[in-house]
């Protein structure tokens, strides 16, 4: 019977991808090697990272995703605006309910049910609009650079584990990835690093993405200045620079040009920590990858460290690159924001140790907060719950004037035939396409 579900399940994927032309996305487990060991861990289309969706700018992309694995997650898409329709927005159990093993859910990438994004994610690329170009000037080639974490363990056991047991931190990276490889710093790293060949006098657009759960990270590449020009889908005025800070699921698109002696040269990227960096909890290494230019010449013995990297602890560093980017705000990408402050707000952010009563006895486990107040998982999504109790008000408000206007009309046959025939079945479609029609499943870009 186990069997037949499963070949029922991979069918009715195929169908819909032959009859929709949509994405399908299968997520399972899948084992993967780095650091000498093999971890088992969710993964969508059998890579790490996950693979490349590439639009243009006002194209409707439909992702099918089949969870193939063993407990539920959503994805979500960074940088990806949803107006006006947010039941693709992803956050698990605010717009909505898991996608639990065995179902699928069609999106109009990353996961957002605990740390699964550790291993689920992928990046989209949103390219202009179809005969339009960059606000720059446009690169010879494109890269991705998928900035990630490499965990020895099972990260959702760990997770658990860590919730209950406050004095636990919670799981902390192996070592960090370049496109899902460590580099050569690192210990017991038998893989070749990831490798990026150039030509000499030629730009390249690096896509660059952290996928870390939960670090800031500072990236360079030695001897190379870096030109910001966008960040999370927004454009940006140009900002060169000889390193980026990038946080947990920003993207930031930069160029690099290769004006360089001919030569091998490292990029790479480390945490930035906001806590004194003598304290245990933070990964005090270096992941690399390699620039390499094209051509003949001598290799050198290893390819050259940036020089003016920032440390772990570089609070000015970190804070002098953001307070130095700014939106484009052209003519072309306008950026409308408000000046009339009508509300100032004071939010605080915390990690803490919450202590509740479950089934009689206290119980206490790390949480998070907003003013001291936590998030509990609902038994549906809060999205989902708003709809319809906006559909009880809105069918309160459509039948008691139907029911005022019938009671009236009874009083006149005339008038009640035509009511009856035309006015009340058009009322009662118009009400039926409010509730099936609200769900809208696609992504605008």
């Amino acid at each position: 019977m186990t069997g037949l579900k499963t070949m029922l399940f991979h069918l009715e994927l195929l169908v819909l991808t032959l009859l929709s032309g949509m994405l399908s996305l299968p997520v399972k487990e899948n084992n993967f090697t780095r650091l000498c060991s093999s971890q088992c861990m969710m993964a969508v289309n059998d890579s790490f990272p996950g693979p490349v969706i590439h639009v243009h700018r006002g194209d409707t992309a439909y992702v099918n995703v089949h969870n193939e694995g063993d407990y539920g997650f959503t994805l979500h898409w960074h940088g990806v605006k949803q107006p006006r329709n947010p039941w693709s927005d992803g956050p698990d159990h605010i717009t909505q309910c898991q996608i639990e093993p065995g179902t699928n859910f069609t999106y109009e990438w990353h996961a957002h049910s605990d740390w699964t994004r550790a291993s689920i994610h992928g990046a989209i690329v949103v390219l202009p609009t179809e005969g339009t170009t960059y606000p720059y000037p446009k690169p010879d080639a494109e890269e991705i650079i998928v900035l990630g974490s490499w965990y020895l363990g099972d990260v959702k056991k760990e997770l658990d584990y860590d919730l209950i047991n406050t004095a636990a931190g919670s799981p902390e990276e192996a070592a960090y990835t370049i496109n899902s490889l460590p580099g050569e710093l690192v210990t017991c790293s038998s893989d070749p690093p990831y490798s990026l060949s150039v030509d000499y006098g030629k730009t390249y657009l690096l896509r660059i993405v952290n996928v870390v759960v939960h670090a800031e990270l500072f990236f360079a590449i030695s001897q190379h200045n870096l030109t910001a020009v966008g960040t999370d889908a927004t454009y940006t005025k140009t900002l060169v620079t000889d390193y980026i800070m990038i946080a947990p699921g920003q993207t930031m698109d930069v160029l690099v040009t290769a004006n360089q002696t001919p030569s091998s040269y490292y990029m790479a990227a480390k945490q930035f920590v906001t806590v004194d960096p003598t304290q245990a909890g933070y990964v005090d290494m270096n992941v690399t990858a390699i620039l390499e230019y094209s051509g003949n010449y001598t290799p050198p013995a290893s390819p050259s460290f940036p020089a003016n990297f920032p440390s772990y602890h570089q609070l000015d560093k970190a804070y002098g690159f953001v307070e130095q980017l700014r939106s484009l705000a052209n003519t072309e990408h306008p950026v409308n924001v408000p000046l009339n402050i009508t509300t100032r707000m004071f939010i605080t952010a915390s990690l803490n140790v919450v202590s509740y009563k479950f089934e009689g006895a206290k119980e206490s486990h790390i949480a998070t907060s907003l003013n001291n107040i936590s998030f509990m998982d609902p038994s549906s999504s809060m999205l989902n719950a708003y709809y319809k109790y906006s559909f009880v008000v809105f069918c309160f408000l459509l039948f008691f004037p139907l029911l005022i206007v019938d009671l009236f009309l009874n009083y006149y046959y005339y008038y009640y035939y035509y009511y009856k025939k035309y006015l009340l079945p058009l009322l009662l479609l118009l009400l039926f396409s409010f509730y099936c029609g609200g769900d809208g499943k696609k992504m605008r870009l």
